[in-house]
C-alpha cells in the first residue's frame, strides 16, 4: 500500500525539530503545553524519553528518544512574545497502552499528530474536535473502539485522516463531509459498518479513498463518481452491491481503482473507457459479465489487470498483445472462449492467469522464459507438446467440462496427503508428500507420482514482488505432538488451489492443518493486530467463510485441524483456499493477507463392504489375480523344495557307494 502522505510545514512557520538549534535562547515553550505534554506521557508510561520535560521544545529535550518514532516540533517565530508552541507530535510504534488522554488536546496548535501502531484503546474522545489546526491526523493500527466521532467534522483544515486498522464501530458520522480540504482518507479495516454517508460527495479535493474491509452496505455509491480528483479508489471485502455506477467514468485522474468483492445484481466494463490514466485496475470477484473491450490493450499506463473470478465471455481481445508496460494479467476463472492470442506474452508481463476458462489453441512459444509465470490449468489449451501423456491427462481431469473417472490416467488411489510448502514428512503414521517448489504470482505444479496439483494464482497489487508464497518458523508450534507439520505453510494474496487425481469415487474425510506462523498474537506489540481471513471450499462448496486461524486456534503458532467429509464422483478432489477481500491489509508488512495452510490429508471413509461397483470389480479381480499367483507360487516352491531333496538323496546314495566299488 503507498504510504500515508506526511505534511512537512514550511514557509509561515519555523519548526524546532529535535536536535536542532534554538535561534533565540530566551524562548521558552508555553506552560500550559508543557503540563499537558508531561500529562500525556506520563500517563503513556513514556515520560522517561524526555530528558528536560518542563521545555520540551529545547533542542535537548529528547535526546533518549528514538527519532524514527517519538518526534516534537515547536514553532517559535510567534511575533508576540518569545513562547513556543508544539505543532507536530508524533508517538508512532512505540506499543503506547492505554487510553487518549484530554489533556491531549490542551495542545491547541498542533497541526499534526500521528498516534499510529501502537495499542491504544476506548473511545477517540470528543474533545479531539477543538484542535482547529489540525491538517494530518493518523489514528491507525490501534485498538481504538466506539463510534468515529462526529466532531472529527470540525477539522476543517484537515489534509489526510486515518483510522485505519482499528475496532471501531457503526457507521461513518456524515460531519466527516465538512472536511472539504481532504485530499487523503484511510479507514479501511477500520471496523465502521453501514452505508457510507452521502454528505461524502463534498470531498471534492479527495484524491484517495480506501473503504476496503469494513462490513460497508448498500450500493456502490454513485457520489463517489463525481470525486473527481480521485486518483487511488480501494473498495472491497465490503457487503456492497452492484452495479459499479456508469458515472465512474468520469473518474478520469484515476491510477489506481480496485474494487471487488461485489453482491449481484451484475456490472459491466462499460465505465473504464476514458479511464486512461489507470495504472493500477484490479476488478476481482465484482460481479462482471459481457465482453472484456478492445480499448484496454490500447491502456499504455496499466502495469496490472485483474478481471478475475467473474462471469466474462467472449475471446480475450487482440489488443491485449500490444500492452508496453503490463507486468500481470489475471483472467482465470471467467467465461472466455476462443483461442488465446499468441502474442499475449509482452515484452514486460511475468505473470499470465487464464485458468479455468474455455479458452483453446496452443501455448505461446515464449511460455517458458525466464521469470515468467503462467496458469492455464482448467482450459483446453493444448499442452502435450511441453507435457508427457501422464501429465496431459491429470491436466485433462481438471477441466470442469470433461469426466474423468480414472480412465485417463494409468492408476488410482484412495488418499491425498501433502506437507504444503515443505519437503516430505512422515506424520502420525502418514506420509505427507512434498510440496516445496516455488510457484510465481500464476503457476502451478504437478505431482505425476502421487496425481496431484497445486494452483496459485496473485499478487499485491500496489508492489507485486513483494509477494510471498511460502513462509516458515522456526518457533516452537504448540497444541501438536508432531510440530514439524505446522512449520512451514503454502500462502496465497488470491486463490489457492489442491488437486487429487485419479482417487477412487466415493465419500473421503479431508483433514486440514493450520497454525498461523505470520500475524502475531502478541498483546504487548501493535504488530499483533493483524487479521487474516478466508474462505475454504471443498468439491466447489464453501465449507468456511471468513476462517480466522489465530481465532480457532486460540492463538498464534498454535496449531489446529478442521475436518470435513466430501464426495468424489469424478476422481477428481478440489480444495479451495480463496481470499474474499476481508482481514488487514499490512500487519505485520505490507502484503500480509489471503489463504494460509500447513498439510492436507485425505483419506476413504469406504471399505470393501461399500466401494462403488467399478471399484469392487477391479478389487475382486484383483483379488482373484493374487489368490491365483500365490497358489502358482506354492506349487513351484514345492516343486523346487521335492527337487532339491530328490536330488539330496541321489547324491546320499551315490556317495554311500563309492567306497563299495574302490574296495
Amino acid at each position: 500500500m503507498a504510504p500515508l502522505i506526511l505534511l512537512f510545514l514550511t514557509s509561515t512557520l519555523s519548526l524546532l525539530p529535535l536536535g536542532a538549534s534554538q535561534t533565540n535562547t530566551t524562548t521558552t515553550t508555553d506552560t500550559i503545553e508543557v503540563s499537558a505534554l508531561i500529562a500525556v506521557f506520563d500517563s503513556w508510561n513514556i515520560l522517561g524519553m524526555l530528558n528536560r520535560p518542563h521545555d520540551p521544545c529545547a533542542p535537548t529535550a529528547w535526546l533518549n528518544a528514538p527519532k524514527e518514532n517519538l518526534v516534537v516540533n515547536c514553532n517559535c517565530s510567534s511575533p508576540v512574545d518569545n513562547t513556543c508552541h508544539i505543532v507536530e507530535l508524533k508517538v508512532s510504534g512505540l506499543n503506547i497502552v492505554g487510553e487518549i488522554p484530554n489533556e491531549l488536546f490542551d495542545l491547541k496548535e498542533l497541526v499534526q499528530l500521528d498516534l499510529s501502531q501502537n495499542l491504544l484503546s476506548g473511545q477517540v474522545p470528543p474533545a479531539i474536535g477543538s484542535l482547529s489546526n489540525m491538517s494530518f491526523l493518523d489514528l491507525s493500527m490501534n485498538k481504538l473502539s466506539g463510534n468515529v466521532p462526529s466532531e472529527l467534522g470540525n477539522l476543517t483544515k484537515l489534509y489526510s485522516l486515518s483510522f485505519r486498522s482499528n475496532r471501531f464501530n457503526g457507521v461513518l458520522p456524515e460531519e466527516l463531509g465538512n472536511l472539504t480540504s481532504l485530499q487523503y482518507l484511510y479507514f479501511d479495516s477500520s471496523g465502521v459498518t453501514g452505508d457510507l454517508p452521502h454528505e461524502l460527495a463534498k470531498l471534492r479535493k479527495l484524491k484517495a479513498l480506501w473503504v476496503f474491509d469494513n462490513d460497508i452496505t448498500g450500493t456502490v455509491p454513485s457520489f463517489i463518481g463525481s470525486l473527481k480528483d480521485l486518483t487511488d479508489l480501494r473498495i472491497y471485502g465490503t457487503s456492497l452491491k452492484g452495479p459499479i455506477p456508469t458515472i465512474f467514468s468520469a473518474l478520469e485522474k484515476l491510477e489506481v481503482l480496485i474494487l471487488g468483492d461485489l453482491i449481484p445484481p451484475d456490472s459491466s466494463l462499460s465505465f473504464l473507457e476514458n479511464l486512461t490514466s489507470l495504472s493500477i485496475l484490479s476488478l476481482r470477484n465484482s460481479q462482471i459479465t459481457g465482453q472484456i473491450p478492445d480499448y484496454l490493450g490500447e491502456f499504455v499506463n496499466l502495469t496490472y489487470l485483474d478481471l478475475s473470478f467473474n462471469n466474462l465471455s467472449g475471446q480475450i481481445p487482440r489488443s491485449f498483445q500490444n500492452f508496453s508496460s503490463l507486468q500481470h494479467l489475471y483472467l482465470g476463472t471467467n467465461n472466455l472462449t476462443g483461442d488465446l492470442p499468441t502474442g499475449i506474452i509482452t515484452p514486460n508481463l511475468t505473470a499470465l492467469d487464464v485458468s479455468f476458462n474455455p479458452i483453446s489453441g496452443s501455448l505461446p512459444y515464449d511460455h517458458n522464459k525466464e521469470g515468467f509465470s503462467m496458469n492455464f490449468i482448467g482450459t483446453l489449451i493444448d499442452s502435450r507438446r511441453i507435457y508427457d501423456s501422464r501429465s496431459s491427462d491429470i491436466l485433462y481431469c481438471l477441466h470442469e467440462d470433461t469426466s474423468c473417472s480414472g480412465q485417463n490416467l494409468t492408476s488410482s488411489s484412495s488418499s491425498f496427503s501433502v506437507k504444503c510448502g515443505g519437503k516430505k514428512i512422515f506424520a502420525s503414521g502418514t506420509e505427507f508428500y512434498e510440496d516445496s517448489d516455488v510457484l510465481g504470482a500464476a503457476d502451478f505444479r504437478l505431482n505425476t507420482t502421487h496425481q496431484w496439483v497445486v494452483s496459485n494464482v496473485g499478487s499485491h497489487p500496489s508492489n507485486p514482488n513483494s509477494s510471498h508464497y511460502i513462509v516458515t518458523t522456526n518457533a516452537e508450534i504448540l497444541g501438536t505432538s508432531e510440530p514439524e507439520l505446522y512449520k512451514t505453510a503454502r500462502v496465497s494474496p488470491s486463490s489457492l488451489r489442491y488437486y487429487a487425481v485419479g482417487l477412487v469415487n466415493g465419500k473421503y474425510t479431508v483433514n486440514l492443518h493450520f497454525a498461523e506462523i505470520v500475524i502475531s498474537d502478541n498483546s504487548s506489540s501493535w504488530k499483533g493486530l493483524g487479521k487474516r481471513l478466508f474462505d475454504i471450499y471443498i468439491q466447489g462448496n464453501r465449507v468456511l467463510q471468513d476462517f480466522n486461524i489465530i481465532d480457532e486456534a486460540k492463538g498464534s503458532k498454535r496449531a489446529m485441524n478442521k475436518t470435513f467429509e466430501a464426495n468424489v464422483t469424478n476422481s477428481v478432489m478440489d480444495i479451495h483456499f480463496f481470499w474474499a477481500g476481508k482481514g488487514t491489509c499490512c500487519i505485520p508488512y505490507e502484503g500480509t493477507y489471503g489463504p494460509l495452510v500447513s498439510a492436507i490429508h485425505v483419506y476413504p471413509d469406504f471399505n470393501r463392504t461399500n466401494l462403488p461397483s467399478t471399484h469392487k470389480e477391479g478389487m475382486a479381480g484383483r483379488l482373484v489375480g493374487f489368490a491365483s499367483l500365490c497358489i502358482a507360487g506354492a506349487a513351484i516352491l514345492s516343486s523346487i523344495v521335492y527337487l532339491r531333496w530328490k536330488w539330496t538323496a541321489i547324491g546320499r546314495t551315490q556317495t554311500h557307494s563309492a567306497p563299495e566299488e574302490k574296495s
